[in-house]
């Protein structure tokens, strides 16, 4: 399983964490490399494991996963995370959206589903459900955001179009025949020039104004 997605699964429920074990170790191309019960568990074990992918809960004791996500940005941890949470108020996963999760899934997701989610965002994409997206972006962002895209050059619209549609950088440097260097080279211009934190924010700012590859 040399080339297996490494996973790892943070959730104070014990049941949970098995459940989630024992559906993802028939994957053949996904390993679940370790566990941990609550947030600060979770951030060590990710530094200790450096796995692909974290399926982090919203709500543990101590260190919540919001709070663990913010760790893990200020540590550069290069996991992606996937917020799996019971939880399906915007004000409950949009925190843990702009903390910079990959994406967000129900507990109650289909098995095969949830497989599909954790190679999604390993390949680079982001997972946002219609209703929450437009909840990231406050209205206020949004209208001072107009005048932020217009220093934007032809191919960085090009780039933020395609960030849009969920690809990654492979895949942008594919689509329009330029390095992977040259295309982080854009994303970073992307980000600073619209003052974003992440891809996640910049495809919201992208879809709220009509930016589409």
């Amino acid at each position: 399983m040399a080339d297996a997605i490494r996973v790892l699964l943070v959730d104070d429920h014990q049941v949970v964490r098995r459940g989630l074990r024992t559906f993802l170790e028939v994957q053949e191309d996904i390993e679940v490399v370790g566990e941990a019960a609550d947030g600060a568990e979770g951030v060590a074990r990710a530094e200790e494991l450096r796995p692909d992918v974290v399926l982090m809960d919203v709500k543990m004791p101590g260190m919540d996963g919001v709070e663990a996500l913010r760790r893990l940005r200020e540590l550069d941890n290069p996991a992606r995370v996937l917020i799996v949470t019971s939880f399906t108020e915007q004000r409950t996963v949009v925190p843990a959206l702009r903390a910079g999760a990959a994406g967000y899934v129900y507990k109650d997701v289909d098995p095969d589903a949830l497989a599909g989610a954790i190679r999604s965002v390993h390949a680079g994409h982001i997972l946002l459900q219609p209703e929450v997206a437009g909840a990231l972006l406050s209205q206020e962002e949004a209208n001072s955001g107009h005048s932020r895209g217009g220093s934007l050059t032809d191919r960085e619209r090009e780039v933020l179009g395609l960030i849009a549609d969920g690809r990654s950088n492979r895949e942008i440097a594919r689509a329009l025949v330029l390095s992977e260097k040259t295309v982080k080279t854009h994303v970073s211009n992307i980000l600073m020039k619209l003052d974003l934190a992440d891809r996640t924010q910049a495809a919201l700012w992208a879809v709220r104004h009509g930016v589409t590859g």
